[in-house]
């Protein structure tokens, strides 16, 4: 469990087009080559620690001739951002995505001293 004081609950979100590839025949359109898709996230302001992030598929555009397959998922959490990564495999072929995320975790706070100094 993790238990965070409201007055410093941070909660930040976005939405992001990772690829769109259709455009120029891309790798995830033309289902071949590399098929993993690793966006770098920046946060508007730092968390205290790495944030509990969630992310969703807002926009899937695909080929309707092949089967569904994709994961998503927020990898490698800093306090200042993390990768918002989109993988698919076999023949999928993807046109575009579009994936919305939240951040929410523990923010500095005026009062916190850094007696290190």
């Amino acid at each position: 469990m993790w238990r965070i004081r409201t007055h410093r609950m941070g909660i930040d979100q976005g939405s992001r087009v990772l690829f769109s590839d259709f455009e120029h025949d891309g790798e995830m359109w033309s289902g071949e080559g590399d098929r993993e898709v690793r966006v770098w996230v920046e946060f508007s302001e730092p968390f205290q620690t790495p944030p509990a992030i969630s992310v969703s598929l807002s926009m899937w555009d695909m080929d309707h001739s092949t089967n569904p397959r994709m994961d998503i998922s927020a990898e490698e959490a800093t306090e200042n951002g993390f990768h918002l990564v989109f993988r698919t495999w076999d023949d999928t072929r993807v046109a575009r995505v579009r994936a919305d995320w939240t951040a929410i975790g523990e923010v500095p706070h005026e009062d916190d001293w850094d007696l290190s100094e």
